[in-house]
């Protein structure tokens, strides 16, 4: 099940120049098609965008793959309580089988039924979930839970519903590849994009391209994921994370961005066998026997899919978003101030 070679090839194509990209081209151009007549139907009208009874605030990206978005998310939505405000979260459920109609998720509901996304924020967030392709259907029932301003786990590209503050999450280590549309390139939707969102934040540090940056990416704000302990599965023991330095490990990652989760755990010194699998991948116990004693890391968003019925050697990472806070002052500020205005004119 390993998508260690489709990996590789993708990421060669869409990070590294590989030519093999370019034979995708014809492909990018019919998706530039179809987004083109998707936009001009929204501006003349007959697609309509619906606007939520609350204000909605959306944490997308332009790229396909992991950008560290639910991090985010978590980190927003603790930020709003602080600051008096009710918040809850939408989510498409993707990697869930329940896809008809909208389902609140709590801590222990099946992200096999739910999808792992919205079980992990159901567990980290402590705030009503909702998932529902039709986030204007999902985004009714917050408003019957008694949330009164809605986070949108993704959906930059949901124009249908509508948005008072749009937060767009850029992989610092990969950028926007090489700038390409879908499938030739790594874009949903094309750079320029990027002008038109309220914020863009980097997790990490930008990385250098052969590329002009657009003005959104300029000013971009950066962040950075912690990690700062390791949890067994079965819940029997948490333990700093540098307690693993210089042991070898099996990390396994079914995520957008794998590499990333493989280089956390190498800064700290830990010796990583890397096992890559396709993102949201449904993992089985025997998907993470490997024929040896040494421990097994995963990401917190693989092992919600697992249970807590596993043996010790059994690890997942959880990851907070760290950004510095004379900065993140100014736009949670922003942020609040935007939806404040939104709640007096409702």
């Amino acid at each position: 099940m390993s998508a260690g070679p489709v990996y590789n090839w993708i990421h060669r194509a869409w990070y590294e120049g590989a030519a093999s990209g370019w034979l995708l081209l014809p492909l990018s151009g019919l998706y530039w098609l179809v987004l083109a007549l998707r936009k001009f139907l929204y501006s003349c009208g007959v697609l309509r965008t619906h606007r939520a009874a609350i204000p909605v605030v959306i944490v997308g990206n332009i790229t396909a793959g992991g950008t560290g978005k639910t991090p985010t998310v978590l980190w927003l939505v603790e930020a709003l309580k602080d600051r008096g405000f009710k918040p809850g979260i939408v989510s498409r459920g993707y990697g869930g089988s329940k896809s008809d109609s909208s389902m609140r998720v709590e801590a222990d509901t099946d992200a096999a039924v739910a999808g792992d996304e919205p079980v992990l924020l159901a567990r980290r967030a402590q705030c009503p979930v909702v998932v529902d392709p039709d986030r204007v259907r999902a985004a009714a029932m917050l408003v019957e839970d008694g949330a009164d301003v809605i986070v949108a786990d993704d959906g930059l590209q949901h124009y249908r519903l509508a948005r008072d503050y749009e937060i767009c999450v850029i992989d610092g280590s990969r950028g926007l590849g090489n700038r390409r549309l879908l499938p030739s390139g790594p874009l949903r939707e094309t750079a320029e994009r990027l002008e038109t969102v309220d914020q863009v934040l980097v997790n990490g540090v930008l990385r250098g391209s052969e590329y002009e940056l657009t003005t959104a990416e300029q000013n971009s704000i950066a962040f950075d994921l912690i990690a700062s302990e390791a949890c067994r599965l079965n819940g029997s023991l948490t333990r700093p994370i540098d307690r693993f330095g210089g042991s070898t490990v099996h990390a396994v990652a079914a995520i957008g961005n794998p590499r990333r989760f493989f280089d956390l755990l190498r800064a700290q010194d830990i010796q990583v066998i890397e096992h890559v699998f396709p993102d949201h991948a449904v993992l089985s116990r025997k998907d993470l026997e490997f024929g040896d004693d040494f421990e097994v890391f995963m990401t917190e968003k693989d092992a919600v899919k697992l249970g807590d019925a596993m043996k010790d050697k059994f690890w997942f990472v959880p990851v907070e978003l760290q950004m510095d806070p004379v900065i993140a002052a100014p736009l949670l500020e922003q942020i609040t101030s935007r939806l404040k205005a939104t709640q007096d004119t409702a």
